[in-house]
């Protein structure tokens, strides 16, 4: 969510001077299109598993390619750790389309760092979004000086958020009880008892509303609440827009939480997640150390438990309140918008480009083919080996091998079921040309390798929901 929320604060601001679009491979994309009027575009991520890396790579650049030629831009802002290769192919294949990275900082010293030097000169410009604990930054970009540092973009700003009262109706919480947002992310292998340990930390604190994006369950749908604690559960977008209607927060340390809870002057425990790039543990260090948050060692169950509980304490509270007040500025979207203008106007250094591009595809594509192969021979001994010994009482999730479903709704309830379906699913671009969607019915049969036509959207829908309701039937029939 840190990459499509700055995304989107950049979007917010640039949309008064250009025709903005955000393409995502995150489902959370469903939101953004119809909460805040800019056009969206999903793509299916590698990870969806949908067809083998390498061919996933051309697929991203055939993606970006159509569209770039249906909009006609002139930039590609890029916000992630590590560009993909498809995004540095579709540059290579558009000479005069300008390349931006929004390469966050505080990174860990993680494999990624070996490309940095590399894919940072394939980029005709590199933005830096502020991070408060910059000071904290030992990583590989921190001794880097080929980025523009702007200060921190983050979505909240105070002029667009909601009251106490009027947030608080908008989530359908009781104005007169206290709230915590808990908003732990993902990624950890010890996630669900963190989160336990977390919310044991509240259950203590009389009246309280606990309040949260999804429901604190594990894989066999076994409550991670205390018992007796209820949980709320919302769906907002953006979520800084509400933040006001939170006594405090429990969280993570991602650039996001950081940057959105703080200058909201939410009192807030960070309980760093430690896998990835992203330095989280630095971050929240940082903040504590300052007095702007608690801080919780991930690794001590105990301690997130007593420093959670903490919260209750107002005094401790109003100190957390009256600390962040004095967190610099955040005007990094703004600032960004004012780069990514200037860098369309700047002459293009295609020449440049095409040289470190070769250097690049020599460096990078050799060693992918060699774990490509490694990987497809491992996969397949894998699979012999699951022929010759059966593993009785494991559900595996298969692709659904029909055709795809298009689709050019913006409206998440629609968008959200067709993105998690396991049914292949592409997306268009409200109000495609014949032309964009012709090359779009190409691309998807390149890339699934069977024949695919693109059915008029009222017979799409109308399929989707005959296909749901059969599944239901199905499922039902087999309970």
């Amino acid at each position: 969510m840190g990459h499509l929320a700055r995304a989107s604060a950049i979007a917010q601001d640039l949309m008064h001077q250009a025709n903005v679009i955000i393409v995502s491979m995150a489902g959370a994309v469903a939101e953004v299109g119809e909460s805040m009027g800019i056009p969206v575009e999903y793509i299916p991520g590698r990870d969806r598993g949908l067809m083998p890396a390498i061919k996933w790579d051309a697929y991203l650049r055939d993606r970006l390619v159509a569209l770039i030629d249906e909009t006609g831009a002139r930039a590609l802002v890029f916000d992630g750790v590590v560009p993909y290769p498809g995004v540095i192919a579709a540059r290579s294949l558009r000479p005069r389309l300008k390349l931006i990275w929004m390469r966050r900082g505080l990174w860990q010293q993680t494999p990624q760092k070996h490309l940095l030097p590399l894919q940072s000169r394939l980029m005709d410009l590199i933005l830096e979004p502020g991070d408060f604990a910059f000071e904290y930054d030992n990583g590989p970009t921190s001794v880097r000086a080929d980025a523009k540092r702007i200060t921190p973009v983050t979505l909240y700003r105070k002029e667009f958020a909601l009251p106490r009262a009027r947030a608080k109706r908008r989530l359908g919480l009781d104005p007169n009880k206290p709230a915590v947002l808990v908003q732990m992310g993902t990624g950890d292998l010890d996630f669900n008892s963190k989160l336990n340990a977390a919310l044991e930390g509240l259950k203590d604190w009389r009246e309280v509303q606990v309040v949260m994006t999804k429901e604190p369950k594990d894989a066999t749908g076994k409550s991670l609440a205390p018992k007796g604690m209820k949980v709320h559960v919302i769906r907002y977008f953006p979520l800084a827009d509400v933040l006001h209607a939170f006594d405090g927060a429990v969280a993570a340390a991602g650039y996001n939480s950081v940057h959105e809870l703080l200058p909201a002057r939410i009192p807030t425990v960070f309980i760093p997640n430690t896998r990835g790039t992203d330095d989280q543990t630095a971050r929240a260090k940082w903040c504590a150390d300052y007095g702007f948050a608690l801080y919780a060692d991930p690794g001590n169950l105990r301690e997130i438990t007593r420093v959670v509980s903490l919260l209750r304490d107002v005094s401790i509270r109003k100190k957390l309140i009256s600390a962040v007040t004095y967190l610099p500025a955040t005007r990094g979207a703004s600032e960004a918008t004012e780069e990514i203008t200037s860098a369309i106007s700047a002459s293009s250094q295609s020449v440049m480009f095409r040289g470190n591009y070769f250097f690049y595809l020599l460096r990078t594509q050799l060693s992918r083919r060699v774990r490509f192969a490694a990987f497809s021979t491992l996969r397949h001994l894998a699979l012999l080996y699951r022929l010759i010994v059966p593993r009785e009482g494991v559900t595996v999730e298969i692709v659904d091998p029909t055709p795809p479903t298009f689709s050019e709704s913006q409206a998440s309830e629609e968008l959200r079921p067709l993105i998690k379906n396991p049914r292949r699913f592409e997306h268009l671009l409200p109000g495609s040309t014949t032309n964009y969607k012709e090359s779009r019915r190409q691309i998807a049969s390149r890339a699934f390798g069977l024949p695919v036509e693109i059915k008029s959207e009222g017979d799409t829908e109308m399929e989707f929901k005959v296909e749901i309701a059969k599944r239901q039937i199905l499922e039902q029939a087999v309970r």
